[in-house]
């Protein structure tokens, strides 16, 4: 039998095995968050997370994600009231895996950070409907959005009910209260700085960076030890001539005794 032949005969038995009437789900099961804008959007989301991460990874009380859903109807049905924030953190909470973040299964807790990461179809979306949710009922202490393209980064604090601006810095950074770190662009991305104004790095920064100390303590030694031997070299240079000296003239008592 020829393999045409086969194929053939294989599409008949799965017709005459295979009922009608069963309906098969289609292939991609849509998400109840839509993809990131651009990888540009992903690496930034990831960099947050890895950074805080890292900052923390003494502390089991928080818990920090991106482009996670966040199912809020207050008849606790799972098919109304969601939004899935680019990035945010919720302090005073196990800091476990989760699928999703469900208000009535955590506590009745909200974000205590929220981070959006502008793009052109979201940018209005994130700066009017969001924000408006993010007051009024996640009542939620700081939101912060960011635009990895244009670089515009806002933020504000939630005062009284309402959303007020935050002021930068000098140096154009923005204070969280609630995750005690600065907030603001270096290299183009979005980042965490300490209170010092040290920056916030991630695991991969850290390991280089103790690296590169490594090797200058090792440069640092070696050249104590190339100073030592010069040292030493230069002191045997002398002893060698003062023996010649003495081999000529003498000890210098019998030399000053001649005279």
């Amino acid at each position: 039998m020829s393999f045409t032949q086969d194929v053939k005969s294989l599409d008949v038995i799965q017709r005459d095995v295979i009922p009608e009437d069963i309906i098969f789900p289609p292939g991609e099961i849509e998400s109840n968050e839509p993809p990131l804008e651009t990888y540009l959007h992903l690496q930034q989301m990831l960099l947050l997370i890895k950074c805080l991460d890292w900052w923390w990874r003494e502390r089991n009380d928080y818990f920090a994600t991106g482009n996670l859903t966040i199912y809020y109807s207050p008849q606790q049905r799972k098919s109304e009231d969601f939004r899935g924030p680019d990035f945010f953190v919720v302090l005073n909470t196990e800091n476990k895996p989760r699928k999703s973040w469900v208000i009535w299964e955590e506590n009745g807790k909200y974000p205590n950070v929220i981070i959006e990461l502008l793009s052109s179809s979201t940018a209005q979306t994130d700066r009017g409907s969001k924000k408006q949710i993010y007051q009024d009922i996640f009542r939620t202490p700081e939101y912060f959005w960011f635009d990895p393209e244009s670089l515009e980064f806002v933020g504000f604090e939630l005062l009284r009910g309402k959303y007020r601006q935050l002021q930068p810095n000098e140096q154009g950074w923005v204070w969280s209260e609630q995750l005690e770190l600065y907030l603001g662009i270096h290299q183009r991305k979005l980042r965490f700085f300490t209170p010092e104004g040290q920056l916030v790095e991630t695991p991969e920064e850290a390991a280089i960076a103790q690296q590169q100390r490594a090797e200058q303590e090792q440069q640092r030694a070696e050249q104590e030890q190339q100073r030592a031997e010069q040292e030493q070299q230069r002191a045997e240079q002398a002893e060698a001539l003062l023996a010649r000296y003495r081999e000529r003239f003498g000890e210098f008592s019998d030399v000053l005794f001649i005279r």
